[in-house]
């Protein structure tokens, strides 16, 4: 499983697939729609400030004309070359009948507005405003510029309504140098309240918060005007190079506005109008958040129906998959104690049943393969006893046919006391003791039969109690003495001895007789390790099996060639604890 994706893994992912190009293709979408919408809000607004600065422009302009059509007007150019000298009484009719005359184009204009007369020759003031009170010199004091509107910061009492205003004036004649050579001006006025009342109709029907701007002048807004914002705003104006129209973006206060802005053409102000960019895309931020909780709750969905995939499906596959796993490493007793509640359950009630069976099956198996071993094993043992039964009877039989009576007591005394070992077949082992007093009395049988070999037995102490299958060294000794003792004609020696060391446990028979050649020898090798043939003996290749029977992996019989001349056989197998292990396996 490692290394691999899941089932709940990949319904994650798939999910995560899924809803990705969705994710990708609404941020495109809805970046494609906020320029969009930036770009209507930018061309409408600019279109809204457009048509009303028009209006605006449309009404200066006309009041621009007010002073042409009165310089046109008969009673104003006979008025003008009148001298108040030569009839002070027709003058001032004339004067009066000029005040009509003006106070009438005044009124024509929505606006309020003064229309005034000036005659330097004269030094005389005619106003459309009858409450004017203009002195010369005040009038004098300020002189826009020519053909142009110039703002008069100057709060004038007697100004309908009283604060500043635009000027623009005309004279005559037009080409006049300087100020001694003006027959006649004629100068309109009108008061920045129109300008805020306009500014008021537009921000009453929700047409955001326009105002008038120029550098270096203050602004004109509404009477409800936002000071805070537009005071704001006006150091970044002037900081921007503006152009007829146009807008930006700019941060204030920690938030973005957008502005927008139109030049006058007969002001030469700029209408400026801003707004939030939050409050422009609100309707498009809305539609974001519902979207966005729109995916969340999809994923979290998306995320439950994983999980409860992963519960109801993957979690149970995962159980089975472990107790196959333990299973197969040889844990029969594995069984799934998890319940889904689903239909995986039929299938865990239905692993555990063939677990048990599995589980039964094999214990029975082991049984029988135990009962089969130690059946092997008392098979082996009864393949050694007639073996050597038929040598001692027929030593018995010779000897009583040779009249010694002392060697056939002794052949039967050790003979009785060597089956009434082996016959006792309730255990299958017996301490290491035991073994060798029993090859005692089977040397003591052969010495009287031959009466020319000698045998030494030197095995330690603690070796005495190990527990070693019964009859595992009579064979070995057997071959020692029918292949290597009885072919020599002198005396001969049989040698057995002991030693351990911290891992193995090896008994070592050695003869001092002609020996194997090599090649015999390794042949005699690989015989131990294939199935039993009647060409070979029995002994030493039961007693082999025997050992590994007995003791397991590592335990075996070597041959090899001894320094007493003959053959040499160790039997060799691990220690652990050595006075149980041979128990244990028989």
């Amino acid at each position: 499983m490692n290394g691999k994706l899941t089932i709940f893994s990949k319904a994650v992912s798939l999910l995560i697939l899924l809803l990705t190009p969705v994710l990708i293709l609404y941020i495109y979408t809805n970046k494609v729609s906020v320029d969009v919408v930036k770009d209507e809000i930018q061309s409408s607004s600019l279109s809204q400030l457009s048509f009303f600065l028009h209006q605006f422009d449309t009404t200066a302009e006309q009041l621009a004309m007010f002073p042409v059509i009165a310089s046109s007007d008969p009673y104003v150019r006979d008025f003008v070359d009148m001298r108040s000298d030569n009839n002070q009484y027709e003058w001032i009719r004339e004067k009066n009948r000029v005040a009509e005359v003006l106070s009438l184009q005044s009124v024509s204009s929505a606006w309020t507005n003064d229309l005034t007369l000036y005659l330097p020759l004269e030094n005389a003031i005619v106003s459309s405003n009858p409450v004017n009170s203009t002195d010369v010199q005040t009038f004098l004091s300020f002189r826009p510029s020519p053909g142009m509107w110039t703002f008069d910061p100057t709060v004038r009492p007697d100004a309908r309504p009283p604060g500043p205003r635009f000027v623009r004036q005309l004279v005559n004649p037009y080409n006049a140098k300087s100020f001694d050579q003006i027959k006649s001006m004629i100068q309109i006025s009108f008061s920045v309240s129109n300008m805020t009342a306009m500014l008021d109709q537009v921000k009453s029907g929700g047409k955001g918060d326009p105002f008038f701007y120029r550098a270096g002048l203050p602004p004109i807004g509404s009477s409800t005007m936002d000071s805070g914002v537009v005071s704001g705003l006006v150091p970044i104006l002037g900081g921007q190079r503006l152009a007829e129209s146009g807008s930006f973006v700019c941060q204030l206060g920690g938030r973005q506005y957008y502005v927008f802005y139109v030049q006058s053409k007969q002001l030469d102000w700029y209408l400026i109008d801003y707004a939030p960019v939050e409050n422009i895309l609100l309707p498009i931020t809305k539609t974001n958040a519902l979207f966005y909780v729109t995916i969340g709750l999809l994923l979290a969905l998306g995320f439950l129906s994983a999980y409860l995939l992963y519960r109801h499906v993957q979690r149970p596959i995962g159980k089975l998959i472990q107790g196959v796993q333990r299973i197969k490493k040889g844990d029969l007793s594995a069984r799934i104690r998890y319940r889904p509640n689903n239909e995986f359950d039929f299938l865990i009630v239905r692993f555990n049943e063939m677990a048990e069976q599995i589980q039964d099956l094999v214990e029975r198996v082991y049984v029988e393969k135990i009962r089969l071993n130690d059946a092997t094993l008392k098979q082996l043992q009864a393949q050694i006893n007639p073996h050597f039964l038929y040598n001692s009877l027929f030593f018995v039989i010779n000897m009583a046919m040779l009249g010694d009576t002392r060697s056939v007591v002794a052949m039967a005394q050790n003979l009785a006391e060597y089956y009434r070992y082996t016959t006792r077949m309730e255990n299958q082992t017996a301490p290491l003791r035991e073994e060798l007093h029993l090859v005692e009395n089977y040397l003591t049988i052969h010495n009287l039969r031959l009466q020319r070999f000698h045998y030494e037995i030197d095995v330690p102490g603690p070796m005495m109690d190990l527990q070693v299958p019964r009859l595992l060294l009579q064979p070995i000794v057997e071959n020692a003495i029918e292949h290597g003792v009885e072919s020599q004609p002198d005396d001969a020696l049989i040698v057995i001895s002991g030693r351990q060391d911290e891992e193995w446990n090896e008994i070592v028979v050695e003869d001092s007789g002609a020996g194997v050649s090599d090649e015999a020898l390794r042949e005699l090798e690989k015989q131990l390790y294939r199935p039993m043939e009647a060409s070979m003996g029995y002994g030493v290749w039961n007693v082999h099996h025997r050992l590994q029977y007995a003791f397991g992996e590592g335990a075996r019989v070597q041959l090899a060639h001894s320094a007493l001349g003959g053959l040499k056989v160790t039997l060799s197998w691990k220690r652990r604890d050595d006075n149980d292990a041979a128990a244990d396996r028989g």
